[in-house]
């Protein structure tokens, strides 16, 4: 379990992270602040292993505020500004998000520091998978289990995730999906579509049958899927 806190001026954009944190299985967050003198008392007081630290602070900029800790833990930038990538990852940052991201973007970025983590104390464990995601669909958030994901296909600016009886729309890229889906049950067959392991029914080297929908196999991943074969 990962113990976090998140530095921001503003208390909308804490709200955020708290919000998509609490969504995140293996992240603990311990507390928000808006006042970052504030955050390093709490920083002595207690063990953080990761911060989500806004850059543009009017006290002290987060790039500073990093630079001020002697044995900093992991830090998340997050920003409205791209300008200071760069120098972000100069100083080791984790991960560098772009505001508004959305839970994809985030968890993709909390993975990156659970890897991190895990190295750091040497255990082999996995990456805890959520045993539900968000799907942002217009103005809603769906939740739904992954194990009731067919497949995803990509649909002109859309990602259709297709279920037993319904299909979501969603304006995502195929990247996002990919971070998004527990990636031990999931896999890329073509550059259009995502399948459920568990979900397929037949296979070869040219196509998958998922329930009855027959998906075609990409040239590009017909190494991965000879894997399943075997």
């Amino acid at each position: 379990m990962l113990k976090a806190i998140a530095i921001d001026d503003e208390p909308i954009a804490l709200e955020v992270v708290k919000s998509l944190s609490s969504k995140i299985a293996f992240i603990e967050l311990l507390n928000c602040f808006t006042n970052a003198f504030k955050a390093i008392d709490f920083l002595q007081k207690e063990k953080v292993d990761l911060i989500f630290l806004d850059i543009k602070m009017p006290d002290i900029p987060g790039i500073d505020f990093l630079k001020s800790l002697s044995n900093p833990p992991m830090v998340i930038f997050t920003t409205a500004y791209s300008e200071h990538a760069v120098q972000s990852f100069e100083l080791y940052a984790i991960d560098y998000l772009l505001k508004p991201f959305s839970l994809s973007r985030f968890l993709k970025a909390c993975n990156k520091a659970n890897e991190q983590f895990l190295l750091r104390n040497k255990t082999i464990a996995p990456l805890p998978e959520p045993s539900a995601i968000f799907i942002k669909s217009g103005y809603e958030q769906i939740k739904v289990e992954p194990t009731d994901i067919l497949y995803v296909e990509s649909s002109g600016n859309y990602m259709q995730f297709v279920l037993d009886n319904r299909k979501i729309a969603s304006r995502l890229t195929m990247s996002e999906v990919e971070a998004l889906l527990p990636v031990l049950d999931f896999i890329r067959i073509h550059r259009s579509y995502i399948v459920s392991k568990q979900h397929i029914q037949k296979m070869d080297r040219k196509s998958i049958r998922v329930k009855h929908t027959e998906l075609p196999i990409g040239a590009a991943y017909v190494v991965e899927i000879e894997k399943l074969l075997k």
